[in-house]
């Protein structure tokens, strides 16, 4: 399978953090092997048709942590892309893509941490989750995806501080 001849996913990302300007990592349930041992991320997901990209990291910030409480105080200047590795094209993502292109978004977490629930939703994405300062993200996250990263922190990092 040609990689190029697939298009890119719309998402949203989320860069979550919390009073102490810590930011939100689960560790993603793999449904695929990445050939990597590392599986944490920051929640991400797929943009609905009629969906706005504020929207749509509402919803998948509640589906994946069952937070609703945060507000939007930052995003990206422009949609972040990342390819597969070629092993996972035709694999990941319902092999329907070659990557996915992300606009993400720096929420503020509003709520307390008895308010996340990571089995808030039928279909769980993570297996556990943590907070972790913004330098140590990059090193949490698959290979592939570290390009993205490494955007995400230098343009959302300075919004982790602490605050309300």
């Amino acid at each position: 399978m040609n990689p190029e001849t697939l298009p890119y996913r719309p998402c949203v990302g989320i860069m979550l953090i919390n009073r102490d300007g810590l930011i939100w990592v689960g560790n993603r349930i793999q449904e695929v092997d990445t050939g990597s041992a590392l599986t944490w991320q920051m929640p991400q997901g797929g943009i609905d048709d009629g969906e706005s990209a504020e929207e749509a990291a509402m919803r998948e910030l509640l589906e994946e942590t069952g937070i609703a409480k945060a507000r939007i105080v930052g995003e990206t200047s422009d949609w972040l892309t990342y390819d597969l590795p070629p092993h996972l094209v035709g694999v990941a993502l319902k092999g329907k893509y070659r990557g996915q292109k992300q606009k993400w978004f720096a929420m503020r977490f509003t709520g307390e941490d008895k308010d996340i629930d990571i089995a808030a939703d039928d279909h769980q994405e993570f297996s556990e989750w943590t907070w972790v300062p913004v330098e140590e993200l990059v090193e949490l996250i698959v290979p592939f995806k570290r390009g993205v990263y490494e955007r995400i922190v230098r343009e959302l990092g300075p919004l982790a501080v602490p605050g309300e």
